[in-house]
């Protein structure tokens, strides 16, 4: 039985991310992963890098962990995000105007550069957006995206540099505790190996809640499934001055710019739940093609002109209140870090660095993810932002 400072169960972006920030203070993680380095959720992300988040919390998560993506060089070092700067555009419907007004103050507070445009602003900014539906969006000039896997990849490259471990192909069976069940020792993988260490941290996504059941902790997570297309774009159609990344609340979707002149389009309507992670992502789930062209061309209609290129879905775990769960639960030494619901990507560095302070300083300093622990949902304190956008994920 090999021992370890600290295992990790979870190659994706938050686990890859802790690996990091952990190395960065001289500690030696092991990182298990069942499949290869974002093979779950991170390989199926959007990548979307926006900072609009109605949570003040995930809002400062995302600030804080936006220098990583625009200087990854200076403080990863490794490998490249990918990040590409297009502008980012938050629609939503009529009735949740004032409460876009008011977040937008909000990340103003926080230090986000972020503010209001018109419908006429728009229409200037990306004449082929229809904007007869609203009156006012949120911009922010800075954001865009980024290539998750290729995230994931440097962070733990540089982890590895610093004397962090990998290993591949090693799906954990179980987790392991001392005889008393009160106390973690570590994980014993599918092919019967056992690693040992006092800490483990599960970053597993959707698959989280079968691991916690091996040690009696139930995590109130179930599966969402999101689907995604890529469209082949009209030949000679100019999308400047500005060919933004937007979250259309009032068509359900959002969609962003891709190389090789193609638009991402993912929906946040009619994603079923409960579903086996295990399920084939190749393909996206019958008719979300369909689906995914009628709410775009609403607001892109150029895009009715286009092909389609290729679609796929993805899966990760989805909390009762759709946010993280992070921190101490089950036996002494077993830390949380899942149920990001669909939108984790973009804090993962300021997480990883926060959990890391949480986990070697007794408090995380960064920003303060003890509102994220798992006893909110049994003392009925689940996250809910002052002012909504309604449902993230129906």
């Amino acid at each position: 039985m090999a021992t370890y400072d600290l295992i990790i169960v979870g190659a994706g972006v938050h686990g890859a991310s802790l690996a990091f920030h952990l190395a960065q203070r001289g500690v030696r993680p092991l990182v298990l992963e069942r499949a290869s380095v974002a093979a779950g959720a991170t390989g199926r992300s959007s990548g979307l890098v926006r900072m609009h988040y109605a949570l003040r919390l995930e809002a400062e998560l995302v600030w804080h962990s936006f220098p990583y993506f625009r200087h990854w060089n200076e403080l990863v070092g490794f490998g490249d995000c990918g990040f590409v700067r297009t502008g980012f555009l938050r629609v939503v419907g009529p009735q949740y105007e004032a409460a876009l007004r008011a977040n937008v103050r909000m990340l103003q507070q926080v230090g986000i550069p972020t503010w209001l445009l018109t419908a006429d602003d728009v229409r200037r900014l990306a004449p082929y957006l229809t904007t007869d539906d609203f009156r006012v969006a949120a911009y922010e000039p800075e954001s865009g995206y980024a290539d998750p896997p290729a995230t994931a990849q440097g962070f733990l490259q540089a982890a590895r540099a610093r004397g962090a471990l990998l290993r591949t192909g090693a799906p954990v069976q179980a987790l392991l505790t001392t005889p008393d069940g009160s106390r973690m020792r570590g994980v014993r993988l599918v092919d019967g190996s056992t690693h040992q260490a006092e800490v483990v941290v599960l970053a597993a996504g959707a698959w989280a809640p079968r691991l916690a059941a091996t040690v009696g902790l139930d995590l109130p997570l179930t599966t969402w499934s999101h689907d995604v297309m890529f469209v082949q774009r009209p030949a000679g159609v100019r999308w400047f001055p500005a060919d933004l990344t937007v979250i259309d609340d009032a068509n359900e979707m959002y969609f962003r710019p891709e190389q090789g002149n193609l638009t991402l389009v993912g929906l946040e309507v009619g994603n079923p739940i409960g579903e086996d992670p295990d399920s084939p992502t190749d393909y996206p789930h019958p008719g979300f093609v369909e689906r995914a062209i009628e709410h775009v061309v609403r607001r892109v209609p150029l895009l009715a002109e286009g092909a389609l290129h290729s679609a796929h879905r993805g899966y990760d775990g989805l909390s009762p209140d759709q946010r993280a769960i992070i921190g101490p639960a089950g036996p002494e030494g077993l830390w949380l870090n899942v149920g990001h619901s669909g939108t984790g990507f973009k804090i993962a560095p300021a997480v990883g660095r926060a959990l890391t302070e949480w986990l070697l300083d007794g408090q995380p300093r960064l920003v303060d993810l003890r509102a994220f622990g798992l006893a909110r949902f049994a003392q009925g304190r689940p996250l809910q932002p002052e002012h909504p956008y309604g449902p993230l994920w129906h």
